[in-house]
């Protein structure tokens, strides 16, 4: 899945697939974590807030399944 970079502290880059609804978050650590189920609405919304770490741990994290893939 590609990836764009964004500008947060924690968080290095996002993509999405919107045909399978899967958010994928590489973190500035270097984890790569897969969110599912992520509604196009979410993933817009992640990339317009102001602080994206902070909409990705109120909006994403905690509602979301995740598989690890690096």
């Amino acid at each position: 899945m590609q990836r764009v970079k964004v500008t947060s502290t924690s968080i290095s880059s996002v993509g999405y697939d919107a045909m399978d609804a899967v958010l994928e978050v590489e973190f500035t650590q270097g984890d790569v974590y897969q969110y599912v189920g992520v509604s196009p609405k979410v993933h817009a919304e992640l990339m317009s807030a102001s602080s994206i770490g902070a909409y990705f741990a109120r909006a994403v994290r905690p509602k979301y399944r995740f598989i690890q893939v690096r």
